[in-house]
């Protein structure tokens, strides 16, 4: 079965280790985690961290924009020109409040969501039609919507947020390899794969009543 041809996978977050642990840097972790699966190296460019590998005999960028979450296209958007990437090539992974904590989503084109950064990748690239990764957070209502996606992720949410990460990074792996439906119906979840389904038994040929 053919892959999906990606470009790149850029993973939305903010820079700097004062913003590193916190919710709205979801995306930055799943694009680190590729780097260490695919061993790339980062170098600035394009106002993002970004690193180009050899992967199914073609290219494929990690990108992880500077430029603070709500001006992203401001980096994906050159890039993009310079490279000549379509946008359904591009695949962007993001945090998502309005999916329950650790839920994946796997969607090959679709709207903002009121996410500021899909907001302005839409805007700078003209079109909504890319792929992207959706990885449920959940809403604090206590802490409102500012203070929960740039808050701290806790101890007891610590593992759940590192397995989704990682559970991501298959996903993106999946895509790639199996395709965007194979991968939808593996992934599309709370983020766990589905199991294989158990082989069915052959059926009597005695008449069912």
């Amino acid at each position: 079965m053919p892959g999906y041809p990606l470009s790149a996978v850029v993973g939305l977050g903010n820079p700097g280790s004062k913003y590193d642990k916190t919710f709205h840097n979801l995306g930055f972790w799943v694009v680190d985690e590729l780097a260490r699966r695919l061993n790339a190296k980062f170098k600035e460019n394009f106002q993002s961290e970004i690193a180009v590998v050899d992967y199914r005999g073609g290219k494929l960028a990690l990108m992880k924009p500077l430029t603070f979450m709500n001006l992203s296209g401001e980096s994906v958007g050159p890039a993009a020109r310079f490279y000549k990437w379509q946008p359904e090539s591009i695949l962007v992974i993001s945090d998502d409040l309005d999916l329950p904590a650790g839920a994946l989503r796997i969607r090959p084109k679709g709207g903002s969501g009121g996410h500021n950064g899909l907001k302005s990748i839409i805007q700078h690239l003209g079109a909504q039609d890319f792929p992207r990764i959706r990885l449920g957070i959940g809403r604090n209502e206590n802490a409102g919507v500012t203070g929960h996606v740039l808050g701290k992720i806790g101890s007891s949410q610590k593992e759940q947020f590192e397995t989704l990460a990682k559970t991501a990074a298959d996903a993106v792996i999946a895509m790639m390899d199996l395709g965007m439906e194979k991968a939808m119906s593996q992934f599309n979840s709370t983020g766990e794969a589905k199991p294989e389904p158990e082989k069915k038994k052959p059926e009597s040929k005695e008449t069912k009543s």
